[in-house]
């Protein structure tokens, strides 16, 4: 008996590292393929920039988790790009910003999203509205950032969380650290 229940709960055990493991591949195959189509090539490379703790807490902001990433290849520096995760109604969603050499935003998507209603926020058209702001953009909902009927949490939520980010990439840029 006790052995059944050590095999059942190493399965089990097994299955939950397994989950997050391949759930971090899932993304990172996500964003290697937005990277791929935005810049036209697959020879690229893309290092971690680490925000130091100091730094992190100085600026409110969630870098040093491997999300804040340079995008090189051959020629130099293509850009940088940012993958972060928001809340929905009920559960989070998983999103990428692509910024060009200057923190301007290139391209926004909604990796991967959790809840039933809401997903009209990864709509190409509605992601637009973020194109060309920088860090010295303000990103407003109501205002700046158009509305979805049935989708006002996640879209609050996203225009949110890039705006606190430009805001974040901001202050780093003064402060010299990137």
């Amino acid at each position: 008996m006790k052995i059944r229940m050590s095999i059942i709960l190493l399965l089990v055990v097994t299955f939950i590292l397994t989950s997050f493991t391949n759930h971090s591949k899932k993304i990172e195959k996500k964003v290697n393929k937005e990277i791929t189509t935005y810049f036209g090539t697959e020879e690229f490379s893309t290092e971690v920039i680490k925000i130091s703790d100091v730094d992190n807490r100085a600026v409110k902001s969630e870098f040093g988790k491997d999300n804040l990433l340079k995008i090189v290849n051959a020629d130099g520096l293509l850009g940088y790009a940012y993958i972060g995760n928001a809340p929905s109604k009920t559960a989070t969603f998983d999103y990428l910003v692509i910024f060009d050499k200057n923190f301007s935003i290139l391209r926004s998507k909604v990796l991967i999203y959790r809840e039933e209603y809401g997903g009209e926020i990864g709509s190409k058209r509605w992601l637009k509205q973020f194109v060309g702001k920088s860090m010295n953009d303000q990103i407003n909902f109501p205002g700046d950032i158009d509305g979805i009927s049935g989708a006002t949490i996640s879209v609050r939520s996203m225009t949110k969380a890039l705006d606190i980010l430009l805001k974040s990439i901001n202050a780093l840029h003064l402060n010299e650290v990137i």
